[in-house]
């Protein structure tokens, strides 16, 4: 069985071998505070391994996703007087670690985002291997307004829009909704309104669960691998992935049930 930590800023539901992750501090719109990253993480950690869990689903309470880093943590905490250089960039090495968790993560994920999905909220989205949005929601990399930067989410929004958007979505701070953000690639479906998220996100996930788990998790390391390696070195890379899949008991369970014409244990 499954156990997952005890939380206070995020909302955890495990159902159908499924982990929703609800964002539950409406009080400043959901923002990235200390404790509310912390809690993600732990919980993340804490079914990493755990190989029942077909994936993730990451979502706000209170009708917004997320809006962004906690900018009263900032002038308090990092702003006050006895922090030094080295200590905000250590802060933000460890940020850049809480996206990369997500964007690594060896399951399926899934955002879900309604009401505004701001700054580091909607750099969050863009670490996520799926994206659904209302089109009413409100996205802006509001940071340089702020007279500081998008450091850290600044390579998820490349591999989402391209170059040439990123450097026009971060250098105006420009505002656009869920149509645009569907234009723009950061969202793969777009919604006319909160309760068609859950029903796209339920079809998703159909799809998923006709997708062997380790088939998948193995799938991603070779599609982030693409960022670092290239020629030889990533053909080898692939080539061990696919043997690693097609010795494994779930490629032989999986041509097997081909082979036989039923379906392969994990979809049942």
């Amino acid at each position: 069985m499954v156990e997952l930590p005890k939380t206070e800023r995020i909302i955890l539901e495990l159902s159908n071998n499924w982990l929703t992750i609800s964002f539950n501090h409406p009080e400043t719109r959901n923002s990235l505070s200390q404790q509310l990253t912390d809690e993600i993480i732990l919980s993340l950690e804490s079914v990493r391994n755990e190989s029942s869990i077909r994936g993730i689903t990451f979502r706000g309470e209170g009708g917004v996703f997320c809006s962004g880093g906690d900018l009263k943590s900032f002038k308090f905490g990092l702003q006050g007087g006895d922090k030094d250089l080295s200590d905000v960039e250590r802060m933000s090495e460890k940020t850049g670690e809480f996206f990369e968790l997500i964007n690594s993560f060896p399951k399926p994920t899934i955002m879900l985002a309604e009401g505004a999905a701001m700054a580091g909220g909607l750099g969050m989205l863009c670490a996520a291997d799926i994206v659904v949005v209302t089109s009413d929601c409100k996205f802006a990399l509001t940071e340089t307004t702020l007279g500081i930067v998008p450091a850290q989410i600044a390579p998820l929004i490349l591999s989402r829009v391209g170059l040439s958007k990123a450097r026009r979505l971060m250098l105006t701070a420009s505002r656009f909704h869920g149509k645009e953000a569907g234009e723009y690639g950061i969202a793969d479906f777009v919604t006319d309104n909160s309760n068609e998220l859950r029903t796209v996100e339920n079809e998703i996930k159909k799809n998923i669960y006709k997708c062997a788990p380790g088939a998948n998790s193995i799938t991603k390391e070779i599609v982030l691998a693409t960022r670092k390696l290239e020629g030889d070195v990533l053909r080898k890379f692939a080539a061990k992935g696919f043997a690693k899949s097609m010795m494994s008991d779930e490629g032989k369970e999986g041509i097997a049930a081909f082979v036989e014409k039923r379906k392969p244990k994990w979809s049942e």
